[in-house]
């Protein structure tokens, strides 16, 4: 159990580009194969761990940027970025 809550304070603490990148190390592991099936699951679940650390982190920054935009008292007349 302290160990599990250490690997999730250890993934709370690092950069989203740290954490991305330690999530394609795991993609390309598990793409390959040749993993045994105790390993996969296992660096699938830290895999699981980084995936929602990474969309938190980029929630965060949308909403650094919305904040920047609208400013504290509404519109500035900048639109948000297109994501397409």
């Amino acid at each position: 159990m302290a160990e599990s809550a250490a690997k999730a304070k250890e993934v709370a603490s690092m950069s989203f580009e740290d954490a991305l990148a330690q999530l394609e190390q795991i993609v390309r592991k598990l793409e390959a194969g040749d993993v045994p099936l105790e390993d996969s699951i296992r660096i699938y679940e830290r895999g699981a761990e980084l995936k929602a650390h990474c969309e938190k982190k980029l929630k965060e920054a949308e909403l650094k940027v919305e904040k920047i935009v609208l400013g504290p008292d509404g519109p500035k007349g900048v639109e948000p970025g297109d994501s397409e």
